[in-house]
């Protein structure tokens, strides 16, 4: 991911334009639904960004990022990270032009769903009901409904249509308008101010590998066309959601298709839910930061050192990237996935923070990830509140050098022999310490194997 600072400068002019008009409701819904998800910067950036239109207008003036930053009181980093949350989420789309005069943006501002389309997402609901648990989501669920309409047998609809009340009388003006059509369109450059509804989340399809889902149902016989738009947009959802590859996908379409070989997405949604809860001990998937988030980034402009290169590769990369890379190219498996989703959601450590620990426990563990070894490292590190990558290395190092510590005192001089691993950052000298480093009772066998050669010479002699 590119760095804020090639991103955005603060004297890069904007402009706000908005999709539609955004109705006092919409505050209510960002507020209670989407903060949760996004936090408060998110919903600080939106706002204001909200508040630089005029009523009932759809442009603002034009302003730099630095009148933004002050505005918010916040730093160009957690303007651009707010920024892509935005973004992520569907309330924002960002256009960018280049020229002589510099670069400007044009924020444009899309609504929030509606409650009604929010609850019934099948990805933004289930996300929110994780965050903020089941009495404040069906409390939430109160507060955005109220009462039907008393429609039963005690009233008749009597409302009148269109051509009971209205008489159409002038044919005339109809044949001019049919013969200058273009008088009702909005005049060059304009646009009629209006509200266009907000489209639910969508992951783009291409994510998942249909090709293979496609071959085994073949095998078991499902047809094609049982693949409709719909049905696979719902797919990448829940594979995205969930965490589902192609083969487990299969089951639950299995599962969910009927006489007519048709797909019910909502049995493959509770197929996919129920699923997921059974092996997650009845919970479900929490909506967390694919890299570090920029509160807890080291504010270097250009990174120098190795070092700071390394910090920031940790900041900038997500947890599967840098445990693929470590493993060589190999795609971590289910149980590996699951272990990483588990620190990340149970002890609450940052992304960044979970890289350094994927190397650490790589590096010295000869390439296993096993869960016991990971929790008790992430548990610690979350005891003593590591947020950042920097803290995180230096805990590591901490540790090595209690252990080093505690082999010359002779505490560990009955353990087996054995050779480790480190990351190049362990040495604290700038040395390279990847290679392997011999602990004090490889050298203590090496004295007695001179010793054992040197009596053999003796004796030959």
């Amino acid at each position: 991911m590119a760095q804020h600072w090639q991103e955005l400068i603060p004297i890069d002019r904007y402009l706000v334009t908005s999709s539609g008009l955004l109705h006092e409701y919409d505050r209510k819904v960002l507020t209670f639904l989407y903060q949760p998800l996004i936090g408060s910067a998110c919903l600080s950036l939106y706002l204001t960004l909200w508040a630089e239109i005029e009523e009932n207008r759809l442009w603002s003036e034009s302003s730099t990022h630095h009148l933004l930053m002050n505005l918010l009181s916040v730093n160009l980093k957690d303007i651009y990270e707010a920024r892509l949350k935005l973004e992520g989420i569907g309330l924002l789309k960002t256009y960018v032009k280049s020229d002589d005069d510099g670069r400007s943006f044009i924020y444009e501002l899309h609504p929030p769903l509606n409650p009604e389309q929010f609850f019934l997402d099948g990805m933004l609901n289930i996300y929110l009901y994780r965050k903020i648990g089941k009495n404040h989501f069906a409390r939430l669920k109160r507060f955005f409904s109220d009462k039907q309409k008393p429609l039963d047998e005690e009233y008749s609809d009597v409302t009148r249509s269109f051509q009971d009340v209205f008489a159409s009388a002038t044919p005339g003006s109809v044949q001019y308008m049919q013969d200058h059509s273009e008088d009702l369109e909005a005049q060059h450059n304009l646009e009629f101010i209006g509200r266009q509804d907000q489209k639910p989340i969508q992951i783009d399809t291409k994510t998942f590998d249909f090709d293979l889902l496609m071959a085994g149902l073949q095998e078991s016989l499902v047809p094609q066309k049982s693949l409709t738009k719909k049905v696979k947009e719902v797919i990448s959802n829940l594979a995205f959601l969930y965490g589902i590859g192609p083969i487990e996908m299969k089951n639950f379409i299995l599962g969910a298709i009927n006489e007519k070989d048709e797909i019910d997405i909502e049995d493959l949604r509770k197929g996919a839910r129920d699923w997921y809860q059974f092996e997650n001990y009845d919970q479900l998937p929490s909506l967390v930061n694919r890299t570090q988030p920029a509160v807890h980034q080291e504010q270097v402009t250009e990174p120098k050192t190795q070092e700071q290169k390394l910090v920031r590769y940790y900041e900038t990369t997500p947890p599967i990237v840098i445990f693929k890379e470590l493993s060589g190219g190999v795609e971590p498996s289910a149980s590996n996935l699951k272990i990483l989703e588990e620190v990340m959601i149970k002890y609450k450590l940052p992304p960044g923070v979970v890289n350094v620990l994927i190397e650490v426990v790589l590096r010295k563990t000869d390439m296993k990830f096993t869960k016991g070894f990971v929790e008790s490292i992430a548990s610690h590190w979350a005891r003593l509140k590591i947020k950042t990558v920097r803290e995180a290395m230096e805990a590591a190092r901490k540790e090595e050098r209690s252990v080093k510590e505690s082999k010359k005192t002779g505490k560990s001089s009955k353990k087996p022999i054995r050779t480790e691993v480190l990351p190049d950052w362990f040495d604290e000298n700038g040395k390279d310490s990847s290679k392997e480093i011999q602990t004090d009772d490889n050298t203590e066998l090496e004295a007695k194997k001179r010793a054992i050669e040197e009596k053999l010479k003796a004796f030959r002699k």
